[in-house]
Parts: C-alpha cells; sequence; structure tokens
C-alpha cells in the first residue's frame, strides 16, 4: 500500500548508497581475521589535569604500559581516573593511549596518537578550547565511524582560570565547527552547577550501555556537575540514559548518547563519578568510581565499549572477547525501543498503521513513497573471534508496481567495517520480490569472526510508483 505523507520532518542520517548485486546473491565470506583490541585514546592536552583535577589514567604517556605493563589494581597507575583504565586493560581487549599535554588532536596525519588509528576518543573534562583544526579532526574522526566520550563538570569549573569551562568548550565543539555546527549531535550542555544527585537510569532492558558486559547501571553521581537538554528533533538517535531526580524527557539528561555519522556519541554530566580518588599528590580527589549508591564504573565501562564497536550485550569481558556460546548479539532486535541501538532515517523505525509489525507493535519501514527516495537502517556489532555467525531478519516487500521484469525499486544488504567501506552486499531485493506476509531471510557470516562490521540496508525508491521494504525480528546469532 502506499505510505501515507508525514507532517514531521523527516532528518536524513543516511549514508552513501553503495553498489548492489543482483537479488537473493550472496557473498562469500572472506576468511576470518584475528581478533584486534579495541584502541582508546584518552585526551590529556587540554589542561585535563589542573586545579585539582587529575583526569589521566597514568603518568606514562601517551602509553600507560609504560609505568607498569600488567596493572592488576588502580594504584598500579597512578591518575585519578586510573581505575577506568586499569578496568579495561585487565580485560586483554583493550590498547590505551593518552595523547600528552602539548600535543594537538589531528585526523589522517602521521603522528602515533592521530585519531585515525583508535576506535575511541575519550575527552575527560577538557579545560581549554579546540583549535579550528582539532574540531575538525574530532567531527570528521566521529563523522567516519569513531566514537566520543564527552565528560563534562558544572558551569565554572574553570580550572587553569583562562575563562573557559567544559560546558562552553563541548557546546563550542559542536555549534563551531566547519564540519556540521547546525546541533550535530542532538543535544547541548546545561549552564547549570547542580550540588548533588543520584541521577537514576530509564528502563531499558535492551540497551546495551545499561546492560552491557561490565554490568547493569541503575545509577550515577553528581558532585558538583550539570546536565545535558536534548533536542531530538535536531538528530532523531540522541537518548538519555540516565536523568536527575525529578526530570525525564528531553531535560536534565545526565547521560546521553546520540549518533553523528557512522560514529557514535556519549555525555556525561560530571566527571566526579569517574574520579577513583588515586591521583598525583596534592590534588583534592573524590573517590567516585567506587561510590557505594552508584554504578559509575560499569556505566563508564560499559559505554567505552558501545562507543569503541561492541555490541555491550554479549556477555564476555569485552567487545573482542565475545563468548560463542548461543548468543545474540543485536541490540532492539525487533524495533520495540524505537531508534535505540539503531541508526536509520529518521520515521523509518515505527508504529505506523500503515504496515504492519511481525510480532509486536514496531517495525523498520524503508521507502514507500512512490516518488525518488532512500531511507537506510544499521547497526553495528563485533562478532567474536572463532565464531560461527548467523545474520537474519524477516522482510516484507509490496508494491505498486506492475512490472514482472524491471527493478525500479532496490533494498540492499550490506556489511561495512568501521570506517564505513563496504565489505561485501549480502542481498538485493526489488519490487520484483513483492509478495503477501513476511519471509525470513538468512546469511552466514563466519566469515567477518573476529571483525566489528556494520549491518546496513539501503532502501532506494524511483519516481513513479511505491515500493515498501518492511523488516522486523533481526538477529545476528552466534555458536
Amino acid at each position: 500500500m502506499p505510505r501515507l505523507p508525514r507532517s514531521r520532518h523527516r532528518l536524513v542520517t543516511a549514508l552513501a548508497v553503495f553498489g548492489l548485486l543482483s537479488a537473493g546473491a550472496v557473498l562469500e565470506a572472506p576468511e576470518a581475521a584475528a581478533a584486534t583490541p579495541y584502541r582508546v585514546l584518552f585526551d590529556n592536552a587540554h589542561a585535563e589535569t589542573a586545579g585539582n583535577a587529575d583526569w589521566i589514567i597514568s603518568t606514562s604517556q601517551p602509553d600507560p604500559l609504560g609505568e607498569d605493563s600488567s596493572p592488576s589494581s588502580e594504584s598500579d597507575w597512578t591518575g585519578a581516573i586510573s581505575s577506568w583504565g586499569v578496568a579495561l586493560q585487565k580485560t586483554g581487549d583493550y590498547s590505551l593511549k593518552t595523547l600528552p599535554s602539548g600535543s594537538s588532536l589531528t585526523y589522517g596525519g602521521s603522528a602515533a596518537t592521530d585519531l585515525a588509528n583508535f576506535d575511541t576518543l575519550v575527552l575527560p573534562e577538557p579545560n581549554t578550547l579546540f583549535t579550528t583544526a582539532e574540531k575538525t579532526a574530532i567531527m570528521t574522526f566521529v563523522k567516519n565511524g569513531g566514537g566520543l566520550f564527552m565528560v563534562s563538570d558544572h558551569t565554572g569549573a574553570d580550572r587553569n582560570n583562562d575563562g573557559e569551562d567544559a560546558v562552553e568548550i563541548l557546546n563550542d565543539l559542536m555549534s563551531n565547527n566547519s564540519v556540521d555546527s547546525t546541533d550535530p549531535f542532538g543535544f547541548s550542555v546545561d549552564s547549570l552547577s547542580i550540588g548533588s544527585d543520584y541521577p537514576s537510569a530509564i528502563s531499558d532492558s535492551s540497551d546495551p550501555v545499561l546492560h552491557g558486559s561490565f554490568g547493569t547501571v541503575t545509577k550515577s553521581l553528581i558532585a558538583s556537575g550539570t546536565t545535558a537538554t536534548l533536542k531530538p528533533a535536531d538528530n532523531s538517535a540522541v537518548k538519555g540514559l540516565l536523568y536527575r531526580t525529578g526530570y525525564s524527557g528531553t531535560t536534565g539528561a545526565f547521560f546521553a548518547t546520540s549518533a553523528f555519522g557512522s560514529g557514535r556519541v556519549a555525555f556525561w554530566g560530571d566527571s566526579s563519578p569517574i574520579d577513583d580518588d588515586t591521583g598525583q599528590s596534592g590534588n583534592t580527589l573524590y573517590d567516585g568510581w567506587n561510590d557505594s549508591g552508584a554504578t559509575n564504573a560499569a556505566l563508564a565501562l560499559n559505554a567505552t565499549e558501545w562507543l569503541s564497536g561492541g555490541s555491550g550485550d554479549d556477555g564476555g569481558g569485552g567487545g573482542g572477547d565475545t563468548s560463542c556460546t548461543d548468543t545474540q548479539l543485536l541490540a532492539n532486535q525487533g524495533f520495540e525501543s524505537g531508534s535505540s541501538s539503531w541508526t536509520a532515517t529518521s520515521g523509518v523505525i515505527t508504529n505506523s498503521s500503515g504496515q504492519s509489525a511481525r510480532t509486536g507493535s514496531y517495525y523498520a519501514w524503508l521507502d514507500g513513497y512512490g516518488s525518488s527516495h532512500t531511507d537506510t537502517l544499521s547497526q553495528s556489532v563485533t562478532i567474536g573471534s572463532g565464531c560461527s555467525a548467523t545474520f537474519s531478519f524477516y522482510l516484507h516487500i509490496d508494491t505498486a508496481e506492475t512490472t514482472t521484469s524491471t527493478a525500479y525499486d532496490t533494498l540492499s544488504v550490506q556489511v561495512l567495517n568501521s570506517s564505513g567501506t563496504v565489505l561485501g552486499t549480502l542481498a538485493t531485493y526489488s519490487n520484483l520480490n513483492a509478495a503477501s506476509g513476511y519471509t525470513q531471510r538468512s546469511f552466514d557470516l563466519s566469515g567477518y569472526a573476529g571483525q566489528t562490521v556494520t549491518l546496513k540496508f539501503t532502501g532506494t525508491e524511483g519516481s513513479v510508483l511505491q515500493t515498501s521494504f518492511v523488516v522486523d525480528d533481526t538477529a545476528l546469532s552466534i555458536t
């Protein structure tokens, strides 16, 4: 049936459309690659140790292993966020580096600390403005598939007395850059100084940050911090995960996630939750990491895994150590949590009565407009090394086209790497495949074991008659 017109603005977050193969074609999977550690860069080039702050994982920079090559406790590395670094290092799934003071953030350069060499960048309460070139580097890094972890503090926390605090610096990054200054992440940091609170997590059992490999998140901590205001009309992927007491929806978000291009973003409104009270001498610190009233460690670690490309719900000690015991990797498989964990053209994930879900209320509806149009739907997952993997989904196609020979409208199903390069096209469907009801489609992805990949649907519609590609009940099962 034709798709009903929509009154709300359609925000296109689609990636570029790639080449297609014939309908039903199955890609011959490549040989399995060796597992690669997630690569995380912690910033220390923007006054992260000014005043009483000590937001470093180790005094050995850029490589923390120079201080202790096999840390077993937070005190084996020196820094107020050493617990964060040591916890990741102990999994064996992460390669950690620090951008030292006096350096600059770059993307596409030759330096060992260039962002192109990393999966995630952590900005732990920056206290100096990023340069124009640095902002371009950060935004391009995220747009091309990188993860960005932004940790703020309360307004007025100008630790180096240069007239700028983390609230202003992060807002400047998002609103004054050469890549996209039109609220690219769908939120802004509030100019607030909230004395104390224990923000609570939303109820969403499918969210990989709240329910990830490192534990379940229930509460966080504010000890002089701030929140964010969400603007889903600017970016439909933005999502508040923990809220200041008495707040919900678009205001008072203490921890939020979003997407930009093919990358991921996380925001935390205070640096106190990552503080482990084991920094360099002379600093006034607070042990928020181990606060008994919060689950800050699980929140930091789950979010790092998710930003780095892990599914966050694979049950292992980290994304590169996925168990192969009958595990399902995709989050929000049937879209019942809306756009959570998926990157999609605005309006694709819906409970509209124009089509029917196979199960539940929500489904993904690509195209169906009867005019030239492109929709996309994607999610990134890490397939454990040595695992057998099967990707499946249920597909319903209906069309107003009457031809029996020409594919005017198409849906491609592709596998991409973390840089957005197409590794292969699993299948292409068209108006010629229209049929009543849903049909399950399955593909062997065992050849991608040991890799983080993006599974992507791209629906491309011609300019005359509608074809609707309706997807529900996805799964990526490994054994």
